[in-house]
C-alpha cells in the first residue's frame, strides 16, 4: 500500500503539472482534481456493503477511477473555456457544458462499469471491480455538479481571464468536422 500511495501521490503531482501547462493557470487544475475524492464517496461504502476488504487491487481501481474522473473534468472545463472564448456568459457556458458533456461522461462510466462487472465476483480482482464501478457511479454523478459549480465560483467576475489576449478566431468545430447542419 505504501508504494501504491507514493505512486498515486506522484501521479497527482504529474497530473497537476500537466494540467497547469495545458490551461496556463494554477487554479483550474485544483478544480479539476477536486473531483478525485468524489470517487471515494462511492468506493468506501461499496467495499463495506459487499463485505470486501480494501486491497491493493482496490487501490489500483481507485487510481484508475481518478484518471477517468480527471479526464472527464478536463473535457468539461475545456468546453466551458471554449464557450466563454466564443462570447458566451460564464453561467450559461457552465450550464451548457454540464448538459452537453454529460452524455460522453456517462457513456465512459457505463463502459467502465460493464467491463468491471465481468470481474466483480473474481476473488483476486473483486476490489478492482468494486473500486471501478462504485468510483465511476459516484464520481460521474457528483462531479457533474461539483466541477461546474467550483469553476463558476472561482471564475465568476473574472471571465476576462478565460478569453484570449488577442482576438484570434477559433475554428468552428462543426465546420472543421464538415457538419452542414442540414
Amino acid at each position: 500500500f505504501r508504494d501504491l500511495g507514493l505512486a498515486f501521490a506522484m501521479v497527482l503531482v504529474l497530473i497537476y503539472i500537466l494540467v497547469v501547462a495545458w490551461f496556463e493557470d494554477f487554479l483550474t487544475p485544483l478544480i479539476i482534481m477536486a473531483a478525485i475524492p468524489l470517487a471515494l464517496i462511492g468506493i468506501i461504502p461499496a467495499h463495506w456493503g459487499m463485505g470486501a476488504f480494501f486491497t491493493a487491487t482496490s487501490m489500483i481501481g481507485f487510481i484508475a477511477s481518478a484518471g477517468i474522473v480527471v479526464r472527464n473534468s478536463i473535457i468539461l472545463v475545456d468546453f466551458i473555456n471554449l464557450k466563454v472564448r466564443k462570447g458566451m456568459p460564464l453561467a450559461e457556458a457552465v450550464i451548457e457544458a454540464g448538459v452537453v458533456r454529460f452524455r460522453p461522461m456517462l457513456l465512459t462510466a457505463l463502459a467502465v462499469i460493464a467491463g468491471a462487472g465481468v470481474i466483480l465476483f473474481d476473488p483476486i480482482f473483486q476490489g478492482l471491480a468494486i473500486s471501478l464501478i462504485a468510483g465511476q457511479v459516484a464520481a460521474t454523478l457528483l462531479s457533474r455538479v461539483a466541477v461546474p459549480v467550483l469553476y463558476y465560483r472561482a471564475f465568476k467576475g473574472r471571465e476576462e481571464r478565460l478569453k484570449p489576449a488577442s482576438p484570434e478566431p477559433e475554428p468552428d468545430t462543426d465546420e472543421a468536422l464538415g457538419a452542414t447542419g442540414e
